[in-house]
C-alpha cells in the first residue's frame, strides 16, 4: 500500500479560538437539532442555520403545517429579506457561520499562528488602487489550512461590516457540493449585509420568472450578485464605507470540492470578465482550493492575484498547534494528567520536536495526528505508548487512515458501514445509516467509536457522521492508497437496493422513511454511479452483484425488473444489440416473480411511479406484451410509451 506524503504548506485546521462576530446579519444561531422531513411556513428568520437538511423547507405563510425534526432559534429580519429568503430559498448551512461541527469543514486558525499569509490577503482585500485584481486565488495541497484562513478572513471582514457574504463548498453534502444554488446563497446573504441590494435583487426575480428554475449559474450570478451590489454601491453609504474602509469581500472556500465542473469554471470566466469591464466595483472575491486542472486553467491570469499556500509552511505555527493541544490533554486527559504528576513533562522537549519535525507542515495530518495520540476510546494502549508509534508513520494520511481503520477492522459490520460512509451522497445520522443497512444503530456506534481520530461522531444518534476531511473519502476509494479497506463502486447497487427497498417499504405502509424524493434520488444516483464504472454490456452482471443478498423476495425482483428495464430503453441504449433479448427475459422473470412474491400487487400496480421511482415509468411496454392481464387491471401508470417502445425493438 503506498504513501501520499502531504507537503509542508501549513496552516492549523484543528479547533482554535478565532475572533467571535458580531455583526447581526451575520451572527451564528444555535442549532437545536437536524432536519429529515418538511417544514413549513418560516414566517421570519434570520441567517439560519440549518445544517444539511434532507426534505423540503418552506418559507412563507399560511396555515402550519408541518415541522418535523427540525427546532431552529430565528429572530425576525427586514421584511424584503425575508421576501428574498421565501423566493431563493438559499442554502442555510453554507457560510462561516454554520456549525462546523454538523457541517463541516471544521478549521479554524489558532490565535498567533498564519499571521503572514492573513496579513497579505488583508492589504490586498483594503486596497482601494483601481490597478489592484478583484480576485484573490489562494491554493494548496490538502491539509494546509486553506479552509482555516476563509474562515478567519471571513470573520475579520465581518466584524469591519464589509463581508457581503462567504459559501464554503463541501463534497458530497447535498447542494453544498453543487453550484445549482450557489448564486440564490449568495444573493441573500448580499441583502442581509447590505439592505441596499435587496430591492434590485427582489426585481430581477419578478421581471424575470425563469431566472430561479432555469438560468444558468453565470445568468444568476450576473443578475442577483454582481449587478445588485453593483447598482447599490452607488448609493451613498457604501461609496462612504469604500472610501473611508475599502471594498466589501466575498469568501468561496473550497471551490475544487464542487461537483459541477463546468459550472466553476464558468463562474470563474464570468467573474473575471464582469471585474475586466467593471474595474471600479468595490468588491473583491477571495477564493481557496486545490490546485486542480478545471480551475487553475482559468485562474492563473493577470486578472487574479495568487497566494500559493505551499510557499507560506510555518514549522513556528505547528509547533504553536501542537503545544497547544497537548496542553488541553493534560488537564483532561485522566491518564495523561496522572503520567505527568508521576513522571514530569510530556511529550518531553525531543519528543515533541521530533513530532514536529515529521509532521512537515501539514496541519490536517498534525490534527489527525494528535486525535490518534490521545483517543479516549482506545483502551489497548496509553498516549504515551502511541506517540512514539506516530513517528514511524509515513508523512502522510494513509498509514494514519490506514491504522485507524484496522482498530474496528474487526468488528461486525465494519465493511458495510465503511462502505455506506465513503458512498454516501449526504451524510446520515447513526440511526439512519442503521435502518439503511438493517442493524441495530448500536452496531454502527461500535464501528465508528474506534474510528473518531478521522470523523465526526456528534453527541446524539440523530445528527450525522461526517468526515474530518474529504480525503477519507478519497483514500477509501483509491485500492492503491487503502489497500485492504477499499470501497469497490461495487458497493453501490446495494446501497442503490437499500434505498429501494426501504422506499418501497415505507410506501407500501403509507409511513416512509425519510422522503420519497431523498430514496429516490439516491436509488438512482447509486445506480447510475456504478453503471458509469462498467462496460454497457454488463448490465446481468451488474445485478448479480445482489444475488447473494439474504432477502431475495418481492422488492428485490422488483428492483432488478425496474433497473434492467430502465437500462434498456435508456436513451443511450443500443436496443438491437445482442443482448437486447437477454435482458429483456430477464426483465420478464423478475416482473413475474415479484407478482408471485406479493399478494396484492394491485396496491402498487395502480399507482403512479414516476415521483417514486424518480423516473418516468416505462413499466407499460412490458405489461402490456408480457406481464398477466388479470392483475394489471385499472393500472394508472400505463402510458403512450408503448408505442415508442414498440417501435425502438421493431415490433
Amino acid at each position: 500500500m503506498g504513501d501520499r506524503s502531504v507537503p509542508s504548506e501549513g496552516a492549523p485546521s484543528g479547533a482554535g479560538n478565532p475572533e467571535e462576530p458580531n455583526n447581526l446579519m451575520h451572527r451564528e444561531p444555535r442549532v437545536v437539532q437536524n432536519f429529515y422531513g418538511p417544514v413549513n411556513n418560516i414566517e421570519h428568520a434570520e441567517n439560519v442555520n440549518s445544517g444539511d437538511n434532507y426534505g423540503t423547507l418552506n418559507l412563507g405563510s399560511g396555515p402550519s403545517n408541518s415541522a418535523t425534526r427540525n427546532q431552529q432559534d430565528v429572530e425576525p429580519i427586514d421584511r424584503a429579506v425575508t421576501e428574498l429568503i421565501r423566493l431563493l430559498r438559499p442554502i442555510l448551512d453554507a457560510s462561516h457561520t454554520r456549525d462546523r461541527k454538523l457541517s463541516p469543514p471544521d478549521s479554524a486558525c489558532f490565535a498567533g499562528t498564519r499571521t503572514d499569509v492573513i496579513r497579505r490577503i488583508v492589504a490586498w482585500a483594503d486596497s482601494t488602487l483601481l490597478w489592484n485584481t478583484h480576485v484573490l486565488w489562494l491554493y494548496g495541497y490538502v491539509g494546509c489550512g486553506k479552509s482555516a484562513i476563509a474562515l478567519a478572513i471571513a470573520l475579520k471582514f465581518e466584524r469591519r461590516n464589509r463581508l457581503v457574504g462567504s459559501f464554503f463548498f463541501f463534497r458530497n453534502t447535498g447542494d453544498r457540493s453543487r453550484m445549482i444554488r450557489f448564486a440564490k446563497t449568495l444573493a441573500c446573504q448580499l441583502a442581509a449585509a447590505i439592505p441596499e441590494a435587496a430591492p434590485f435583487i427582489e426585481r430581477a426575480v419578478k421581471e424575470e420568472p425563469g431566472l430561479l428554475q432555469s438560468s444558468s449559474v453565470v445568468a444568476q450570478l450576473r443578475r442577483l450578485v454582481y449587478e445588485p451590489f453593483k447598482a447599490a454601491a452607488k448609493r451613498g453609504r457604501l461609496l462612504k464605507t469604500f472610501l473611508l474602509k475599502g471594498p466589501f469581500l466575498i469568501v468561496i472556500d473550497g471551490l475544487d470540492e464542487c461537483e459541477d465542473r463546468q459550472d466553476v469554471q464558468d463562474f470563474v470566466d464570468d467573474m473575471v470578465e464582469f471585474f475586466k469591464k467593471n474595474p471600479l466595483v468595490p468588491l473583491r472575491f477571495f477564493i481557496t482550493s486545490r490546485v486542480e486542472q478545471h480551475i487553475e486553467g482559468h485562474l492563473k491570469n493577470d486578472q487574479v492575484r495568487l497566494e500559493n499556500l505551499i510557499n507560506d509552511c510555518s514549522r513556528d505555527d505547528i509547533d504553536t498547534f501542537m503545544t497547544t493541544c497537548f496542553e488541553e490533554a493534560k488537564k483532561q486527559h485522566p491518564v495523561i494528567k496522572a503520567y505527568v504528576q508521576e513522571h514530569g513533562e510530556w511529550p518531553t522537549k525531543e519528543d515533541k520536536r521530533q513530532l514536529v519535525n515529521h509532521i512537515n507542515g501539514s496541519f490536517i495530518f498534525a490534527s489527525a495526528l494528535f486525535k490518534y495520540i490521545v483517543d479516549p476510546t482506545d483502551n489497548q494502549s496509553t498516549p504515551m505508548e502511541r506517540l512514539p508509534h506516530t513517528l514511524d508513520m509515513n508523512p502522510g494520511l494513509d498509514t494514519l487512515y490506514a491504522r485507524t481503520l484496522s482498530r474496528s477492522q474487526h468488528v461486525p459490520h465494519f465493511t458495510d458501514v465503511t462502505s455506506t460512509f465513503a458512498l454516501l451522497f449526504q451524510p446520515l445520522p447513526i440511526v439512519e445509516i442503521a435502518k439503511l443497512l438493517g442493524i441495530k444503530a448500536y452496531e454502527v456506534v461500535r464501528v465508528l467509536v474506534d474510528l473518531q481520530a478521522v470523523i465526526h461522531i456528534p453527541g446524539t444518534d440523530d445528527l450525522p457522521v461526517t468526515m474530518c476531511h474529504t480525503s477519507l473519502r478519497d483514500f477509501l476509494t483509491n485500492e492503491t492508497w487503502s489497500g485492504a479497506f477499499f470501497v469497490p463502486p461495487s458497493y453501490h447497487p446495494k446501497l442503490s437496493y437499500r434505498f429501494f427497498s426501504l422506499n418501497l417499504e415505507g410506501f407500501l405502509s403509507s409511513t416512509p422513511f425519510l422522503t420519497n424524493t431523498y430514496f429516490s434520488e439516491n436509488c438512482w444516483r447509486h445506480w447510475t454511479s456504478f453503471l458509469a464504472t462498467i462496460p454497457r454490456a454488463s448490465i446481468l452482471g451488474a445485478l448479480e452483484q445482489l444475488s447473494h443478498l439474504p432477502d431475495r423476495g418481492f422488492s428485490y425482483h422488483l428492483f432488478s425488473f425496474l433497473q434492467a428495464f430502465f437500462y434498456l430503453f435508456d436513451d443511450n441504449s443500443d436496443y438491437m444489440s445482442i443482448q437486447t433479448m437477454d435482458i429483456l427475459i430477464s426483465c420478464i422473470e423478475s416482473l413475474a416473480l415479484a407478482l408471485e412474491c406479493d399478494p396484492a400487487p394491485d396496491r402498487w400496480l395502480q399507482t403512479d411511479f414516476h415521483s417514486f421511482f424518480g423516473k418516468h415509468c416505462v413499466l407499460e411496454w412490458l405489461v402490456l406484451h408480457a406481464g398477466p392481464k388479470e392483475s394489471l387491471n385499472g393500472c394508472q401508470w400505463i402510458q403512450p410509451l408503448s408505442r415508442n417502445l414498440d417501435t425502438r425493438l421493431g415490433i
